[in-house]
């Protein structure tokens, strides 16, 4: 992996971490190049004065000169930049994840509708280990918040809702997540043993974004890349990233950190994937390819039967039509899946017809 000041014309620099400000390297990349974006920007803090714990110790807060900006003015500048450059490197069908607090996350995403990026939605992080509020003069802030958007209304974003559901023990995955933040071996330090950034994000929060939202080989831009977390996940889940960090001593960090990745094996990458986005095979291909006879005969839970007719419809007594239709006309019922209703008998077994299906569609990988 190499660390770059600038990129050779027309070629993307996958799997690179670029030097310099992320502004003016986003303008220099190829246009619509960008399947993802996750964006961790400066939060503005407006931090004043030194943060102490009840016994006096000095907390170690954000108070870095990059998270300094002199109006709001300024940083609705400085969002407006980045947002406008990251757009142009999305593909149509590209999305962006912008993570803040409540110091500067509605004035992003309110530049990001008058962007035109249309925000799929918003989600809580829920810190299950926050840090306390020490001066006991406001709520614990136990959140950040991060939203979700596509690069328009129309776009068609990668969202694999099976296997969320599927990290999720067979729930849908929600809105709201609770991760603990960096603590322990994950948290990097640095050569004196402080944090090496102080707002390292976890790899839990990032893992569960690119499983969603994206797919092996997709390429992850992370224009505020810090030590690395997005290229780390990234180089672990088989998607290509690429890195911008302005500042020398997070891009050390970075590097190290991603080269001591293993990228996971083509097997260990398979999500599950929405039967929504699996290839549509029509019943009557079963019968063109003698997968089953016309006048051979299906057969229902129950018992009842139909014949299967050379156009690929059914009969069933007074009922006639696609294996959906005759399954509802003998259920009586408004809808029916009939791939998963009928069965056909094969030494004296009966089979899912849906079996039938299953491997018309392993021949299209």
């Amino acid at each position: 992996m190499a660390i770059a000041k600038t990129k050779e014309a027309g070629k993307l620099p996958l799997n690179t971490i670029l030097a310099g400000d992320c502004i003016e390297v986003m303008n220099g990349l190829p246009e619509a190049s960008v399947d993802l974006i996750f964006a961790d920007p400066p939060y503005n803090l407006q931090l004043k004065g030194d943060l102490h714990r009840p016994d006096n110790s000095r907390v170690d807060a954000v108070d870095d000169d990059w998270d300094h900006f002199d109006s709001f003015r300024a940083y609705d500048r400085f969002t407006r930049a980045w947002l406008k450059a990251a757009r142009r490197l999305l593909k149509p069908n590209g999305a962006i994840w912008v993570i803040g607090s409540y110091h500067n996350i509605f004035r992003v995403g309110a530049e990001l509708q008058n962007q035109g990026y249309w925000i799929l939605n918003d989600v809580v992080w829920r810190k299950s280990n926050p840090m306390p509020n020490f001066r006991g003069k406001r709520l614990t802030n136990a959140h950040e918040t991060m939203i979700w958007a596509s690069r328009n209304e129309a776009a068609k974003y990668t969202f694999n809702y099976e296997a969320l559901k599927a990290l999720n023990e067979g729930i849908q995955m929600r809105s709201d997540w609770v991760l603990p933040i960096c603590t322990g071996h994950e948290r990097l330090k640095d050569e004196n043993g402080n944090k090496a950034h102080p707002t390292q994000k976890p790899e839990a929060l990032l893992h569960r974004v690119l499983v969603g939202t994206t797919n092996p080989g997709d390429v992850v831009l992370d224009p505020f890349f810090g030590t690395g977390t997005t290229g780390a996940v990234a180089k672990m889940l088989g998607r290509d990233f690429i890195g911008i960090e302005r500042e020398e001593a997070y891009r050390k960090v970075a590097e190290k950190r991603i080269a001591r990745v293993r990228r996971l094996d083509r097997e260990a990458l398979e999500t599950t994937r929405s039967k929504r986005a699996q290839p549509r095979v029509p019943f009557g291909q079963l019968v063109e390819r003698g997968m089953l006879r016309p006048g051979e005969v299906l057969i229902s839970p129950r018992g009842q039967t139909a014949k299967v007719r050379a156009d690929g419809t059914l009969i069933a007594g007074e009922a006639r039509g696609s294996i959906h239709q005759v399954g509802a006309a003998l259920e009586s019922a408004p809808s029916c899946n009939g791939w998963t209703y009928w069965h056909f008998r094969r030494d004296g077994k009966k089979i899912p017809i849906d079996i039938l299906r299953q491997q018309i569609r392993a021949e299209m990988v």
